[in-house]
């Protein structure tokens, strides 16, 4: 897969009261996920060939990777820095701005099944271990088991997961439901087409298909909406959507359909 930017239109529209900046590609219905940083480059993932390329604001392909398994990129919040968990593979690996491999954290031979990893930071991972159904504190950069919080649930159809001030956060297709290091169920929310969760300082979002939403309480706030998008995504100062051939970037002080409901 090669997503080949072809145009760049640096224009501003205005419709329905919204300014949009349009970026024009090929194979973008194709992207299995999809991500922003805040230096301006785009991210996409292509399942079909376990593919991640990076691309520029001129469209201009910065860097490129294929790995063998099917592997899940948690963010590229930080740039530098890109943590990215196979499943299949059973490792954390860590990429660097040209995508260059940094580190791999292999987990077969020190635990059991990982269903699913979060980095907390470059020293931490916490685990979700479906063979011994335990919650894991990892210290990689010590190769050191900090905590092991036992789990009386089933999560084998987890999609993400964030750990946040004592809480666990999992999120399935459509729910997500928060626990204590106790194992007891604190909050489930109805959650439609969810893909992933993304921290920005105290706040938790989920990113669905085609919408954005934070985590109030026990219910969802819609911060961005586009029903006929087949994909979106957000940094800290737009939000984008994928529709068609076309990614639109939203500003984020203007408002938009949907935003600032409940769910």
């Amino acid at each position: 897969m090669k997503i080949i930017f072809f145009a760049l239109l640096l224009f501003f529209t205005s419709v329905s009261a919204q300014k949009k900046a349009v970026l024009i590609a090929e194979n973008l219905p194709e992207t299995k996920d999809f991500f922003a940083d805040d230096y301006g480059n785009f991210y996409f993932y292509q399942n079909s060939d376990f593919s991640f390329a990076k691309y520029d604001s001129q469209g201009n392909l910065n860097a490129q990777l294929r790995l063998t398994f099917p592997f899940k990129v948690q963010s590229v919040q930080n740039p530098l820095n890109i943590p990215s968990f196979s499943e299949n593979a059973q490792e954390l690996k860590f990429f660097d701005k040209n995508l260059a491999e940094i580190q791999t954290v292999k987990f077969q031979q020190k635990f059991g099944f990982i269903k699913a990893a979060y980095a907390e930071d470059l020293q931490q991972i916490w685990l979700l271990d479906a063979s011994s159904r335990n919650l894991i504190q990892y210290h990689f950069r010590d190769d050191k088991v900090l905590n092991k919080f036992p789990l009386n649930f089933d999560f084998d159809e987890v999609l993400d997961m964030l750990v946040y001030e004592k809480q666990l956060y999992l999120l399935f297709k459509n729910k997500l439901e928060i626990y204590n290091f106790k194992s007891e169920k604190l909050v489930e929310i109805a959650a439609k087409n969810s893909r992933k969760l993304r921290r920005e300082n105290d706040k938790i979002l989920i990113v669905g298909q085609n919408a954005v939403a934070q985590i109030s309480g026990n219910q969802l706030t819609v911060l961005f909406q586009c029903e006929d998008c087949e994909i979106v995504d957000k940094n800290t100062s737009s939000y984008f959507a994928v529709s068609g051939n076309k990614l639109y970037l939203y500003p984020l002080e203007k408002r938009f359909g949907g935003e600032g409901k409940t769910q």
